[in-house]
This record gives C-alpha cells, structure tokens and sequence, in this order.
C-alpha cells in the first residue's frame, strides 16, 4: 500500500509506525507505549489524553520510507528504523498498586523487543513503574528536564504522585546511581526535596544556569553512562508548550531542550526515555501536541544519528 503523507488519514499511530501489541512476537529499533494516566496528578488533569494527542499530531512528522531530510547536513535521518506502536497500558484507575505493576510488566515486555523504548505518558508518577523495569542494568543515570524536582517524599499524605517518582525511584531501583535535573524553577520549590536531593549529590541546574551559560550547563551532563532520558512537558517555557498541569514561567527555549538532549544522546548511551505531564485538553489550538510530537521526531533524530 502507498505511504500517505498526508498528517490526517490513516488509523492514528506514532508517526504512521505499525501497530503491534505487546502479547504478539515483534522486534524492532523504537517502540512507543502510550501510558495514559493522571490519576496522581496534584494541579490540573488531562495528561492521561496525550498518547492519542501525541499520536494524532505526530502525523505530520511521520518519517516515511527515506526518514527525515535534514537541511543542515543535507542527509537523511532515521532512514532505515524501525518504529513500532505498541499500544497502550491501561490503567486500573484508582488502583495505583495494579496500574504501576501493568506498566513495569509492559516497560520489561517492550525493553525485550526494541533498541530504544520510549513511553508516552501520562503524569510523572509513572516514571516510576517504568524505572524498576530497569532494574538489571548497574550504574543507570537519569538526566530529567523538569521545572519540578518530583523528589518529594511525600505530599499531602501521597507518596506516589507525580511529585514523588524519582525518589521513589532510588529507593527501590538498586542499579540507579545518579539523577541531573535541567530546567529547574518556581516559588513553589519544596524545601524537604531539594535538601534530599542535594544530600544524595543529584545535579541540579536551573533554567536561569542555562539561559546565562549553556556551554556550562551542558558540560555537566553525565558522559560514558547507560542514560533514562525524562522531559516533562512544563520543562519548556508555557508560551511554547501551555498545555501542561503546572507550567512555570521563565521556561527553557525549545532549542536549549534540544540541546541538552542531543548532547546526553552524543555523551551517553540511551536505554529508554519518556515524555509526560502534556495536557492537551489545557490547550485547545493544539500546539503543545504538535510541540511534543516535534519533540519526540526531535530525540529520535538524535538518537538515530
């Protein structure tokens, strides 16, 4: 059948990438897994609407049989990968205990099929679940571009919202060694998570370190490590990407996430790596979509070289 160029027709998947679930034999180089919820959202929901979002908008970036034409290098890039759509977790609603154990199974289940899984969420809370998927490789970094630590132990009597993923994470994640967080800001910073933080030794980088020296900033990105790569949504600046739970003014520039992507992909070797928190019911021009299906072509480009 011909490939259609066309962003609108077809069945909607990540970039017109096949669709093939989990409990059928498949193997290929990326493979997407939608994890739609935002139950442990603490602000405003809606992030469990952006895998088909994402999906539906990624259309238009879909790579088609030659990849995508690069103007700057005057070469083809993601020519000849293998995407798959692997479908959705579904969630068990309120019952975190079950939806969290759906998706390690699923995130373990799509490790064993492809290069370079990628998991579309979804508040943070399920970075979570994803990482102890993770729990054979020794030495894992996370580099995190957030505008929130999510470091909380815990809040309002909750330990697993999106306000708790990565502290959850490296306590029970035996091989995780080291967290960066790119982006960071906002008044409403907790005390108790940035000490904890800064008292297990995790980079920490704001966005005014990066806007006044990115060269700097960049230069503190792990090198020579098994790197998981997490963007939450409201890491970017919400004039560029509004439909987020809670955006933070004075956000990153679409080129400085790019930047701090594509040199952890060049120093790093990425194992796995999730975009969450878009809400694109908070945005109906449907920007934030289309900023973070550009997004996800953007670090498989990288990745891809």
């Amino acid at each position: 059948m011909r490939y259609s160029e066309l962003a609108f027709t077809g069945p909607a998947t990540f970039f017109k990438a096949p669709h093939r679930p989990l409990n059928e034999p498949w193997a290929a180089d990326v493979g997407f897994l939608g994890l739609p919820y935002d139950f442990a959202v603490g602000y405003r929901p809606g992030a469990r609407f952006a895998p088909n979002a994402l999906r539906e908008a990624s259309g238009r970036y879909a790579p088609g049989p030659e990849g995508w034409f690069d103007l700057e290098t005057e070469t083809y890039r993601l020519k000849g990968v293998r995407l798959v759509d692997a479908g959705d977790v579904d969630p068990a609603q309120l019952e975190y205990p079950e939806t969290f154990r759906r998706i390690t199974e699923a995130a373990r289940a799509l490790r064993e099929r492809v290069k370079l899984p990628v998991f579309v969420g979804g508040d943070h809370s399920v970075t979570y679940p994803i990482l102890r998927a993770y729990d054979d490789l020794e030495g894992l970094h996370i580099v995190q571009l957030d505008a929130h630590l999510d470091f909380s132990d815990s809040r309002n009597a909750t330990r697993f919202s999106n306000s708790s993923p990565f502290r959850r994470a490296v306590e029970d994640v035996p091989g995780l060694r080291h967290i960066t967080v790119v982006g960071l800001r906002g008044l409403r910073t907790s005390p108790e998570a940035y000490q904890a933080a800064k008292n297990r030794g995790h980079t920490l980088i704001t966005a005014s370190r990066v806007r006044e020296n990115l060269p700097w900033a960049l230069a503190q990105l792990p090198k020579g490590q098994k790197v998981y790569l997490s963007f939450d949504a409201d890491v970017l600046d919400p004039s560029i990407l509004p439909g987020t739970s809670s955006p933070e003014v004075e956000g990153l520039t679409y080129g400085e996430a790019i930047a701090v992507v594509a040199e952890t992909v060049r120093r790093n070797e990425l194992v796995g790596f999730d975009l969450v928190e878009l809400a694109p019911n908070l945005d109906p021009g449907g920007l934030s979509a289309l900023v973070g299906a550009r997004f996800l072509a953007e670090v498989l480009a990288c990745w891809a070289g």
